[in-house]
């Protein structure tokens, strides 16, 4: 798949048209959504992930840091200088990305946050490179907030809680979640792929709710061609 960012600035709404079309194939070598960089618990640095996204020839990516936005700067800035160097040469396209640990039906979650404004006062508590707690510990506060960014709000990983997927999916939904994180690797076989049955559920909850699917690795090593 091939999209076109005509704009040098990449909102949600260009995202959302990228996650219409994520399907099976599209991680880990045309998009990835989730991956970690130094900046929380990854081995990565933020100028690694860029140089390995381009080597790839990932179209977009997000760095989802817990709890910061460090990396996607570094990234950020990184790229802009290769691509002044590069002149002429295709560049990934990257958004801002953060995962956020939060509660749902009494269990801790984590959130993505894709897409939003970095320095919009909703997501100062989130981006602090620390758990929160008490309201803003809540996930419906949690997704108000990324929205308020003017961001998109995921469900990472919905298979891998102590609750199942069946009840966190439909319960994230009725507090305006924007997708799930349909294609991931429960198992982290190498190669990277996504888990079959678990991901043909989810995928089907999403279509249920009206969310969209994403993708990602979930990167915490020294590759972003798998987990770990």
């Amino acid at each position: 798949m091939v999209v076109n960012f005509a704009q040098k600035h990449t909102s949600s709404i260009d995202l959302k048209q990228v996650f219409q079309n994520i399907d099976a194939q599209s991680c880990p070598r045309c998009f990835n959504f989730h991956m970690h960089t130094v900046y929380s618990d990854g081995k990565l640095e933020p100028s690694q992930v860029m140089e390995q996204a381009i080597a790839i020839g990932l179209q977009g990516l997000a760095i989802t840091d817990h709890h910061s936005v460090g990396g996607y700067y570094a990234a950020q800035s990184w790229l802009e200088d290769w691509k002044w160097s590069n002149r002429g040469a295709d560049a990934p396209q990257i958004w801002s990305g953060v995962e956020i640990n939060a509660n749902i039906l009494d269990v801790e979650v984590h959130i993505l946050g894709y897409a939003f404004d970095t320095e919009h006062f909703s997501m100062r508590p989130y981006v602090q490179r620390k758990i929160t707690s008490g309201k803003e510990y809540q996930a419906e506060n949690v997704i108000d907030a990324i929205h308020e960014a003017g961001g998109v709000a995921v469900l990472a990983h919905p298979a891998r809680y102590r609750k199942s997927h069946f009840d966190l999916i439909p319960e994230a939904a009725t507090m305006g979640i924007d997708g799930v994180e349909a294609f991931y690797a429960y198992n982290n076989p190498k190669p990277w792929k996504p888990s079959y049955t678990r991901s043909q559920q989810v995928q089907e909850l999403a279509d249920k709710y009206g969310l969209y699917c994403t993708c990602g690795t979930d990167t915490h090593g020294d590759s972003l061609l798998r987990r770990v």
